[in-house]
């Protein structure tokens, strides 16, 4: 019992890692985030923190996939019982409400920065854990929506523009909003939704 009970601890404190690790490497990015920093934000120390992970590298694995896994989360529970232009609208309005957490928009953004700047140093080991996410997250979606690769390219092309724009800072009442359909402004992406439907409905 008591073994069992220390496994729950583990577990528990592995979970807290990876919150506090979201966070940190949302604001700071993967370069710019100490171990020493989401230790301290859990309150354990550095050798605690490295008994439940192997490194930095492997704590930042673990908050990308809690980033992604998040994502599809947020669209499953939109969509369940839903296909094609009723799942398309669904995932896209719960979309603009995630985004509005800006702690899972910057850590999506930092994701792709350090990507990047890990190939620029001849490294790709957190590329192909990124990808292999992004691939596995653009499937489920396609498979939501009814098979459609063309409207499902449209609805994530949709969506990394309202990352971009809310990472901007754009308020919901400027025009440039207006693509996106009245609704918009309101916090929904039905705009997003309709033309994605229009070319999975096909």
């Amino acid at each position: 019992m008591a073994k069992t009970s220390m496994r729950m601890s583990a577990e528990e404190r592995r979970e807290s890692v990876v919150r506090a690790a979201v966070i940190e490497f949302a604001r700071n990015g993967y370069r710019g985030t100490s171990t020493e920093a989401i230790a301290r934000r859990v309150g354990v120390s550095q050798p605690y923190l490295f008994r439940l992970f192997a490194g930095k590298q492997a704590i930042f694995t673990a908050a990308a996939e809690r980033c992604i896994e998040e994502t599809w989360r947020v669209f499953d529970e939109a969509s369940t019982g839903l296909t094609g232009e009723e799942a398309a609208a669904a995932m896209s309005e719960a979309y603009m409400g995630l985004v509005e957490d800006s702690e899972q928009l910057m850590m999506q953004m930092q994701l792709y920065v350090s990507v990047f700047a890990s190939r620029m140093a001849g490294e790709d080991e957190i590329g192909e854990t990124a990808r292999r996410l992004w691939g596995e997250l653009f499937e489920r979606v396609r498979e939501r929506v009814g098979g459609d690769v063309e409207g499902t390219t449209e609805f994530f092309a949709y969506g990394m523009l309202i990352n971009a724009l809310v990472a901007l800072g754009f308020p919901r009442e400027h025009r440039i909003w207006d693509g996106f359909g009245d609704k918009a402004a309101d916090g929904t992406a039905d705009g997003t939704a309709g033309k994605t439907a229009e070319r999975t409905a096909g």
